[in-house]
């Protein structure tokens, strides 16, 4: 079984606010490395995207929930280094 994280090793959303607890993979089964927002069915959702359209676009979402610009840039630095985008340098 894979080991729970706290934060989707995708868009960086801690995985607590994803409120089907995690993607799903090909069988069905709950996935517990990505949210819902970002894999489904074995699959990303959008697979080709690249990381600075995902850091962009959770930069949008975060400010469309009232946060600052700033505290946005600050909380998608890190999304470079997740799972998903590591394997893809």
């Amino acid at each position: 079984m894979e080991k729970p994280n706290k934060f989707c090793q995708s868009c960086g959303m801690p995985m607590k606010r994803d409120e089907k607890g995690g993607g799903t993979n090909a069988d069905g089964s709950l996935n517990l490395i990505y949210c819902s927002y970002c894999y489904q069915d074995g699959a990303f959702k959008t697979p080709n995207m690249t990381v600075d359209e995902m850091k962009a676009l959770v930069k949008g979402k975060m400010k469309e929930f009232g946060f600052p610009g700033f505290i946005a840039a600050f909380f998608t630095w890190n999304i470079p280094g997740l799972q998903r985008w590591k394997t893809m340098k």
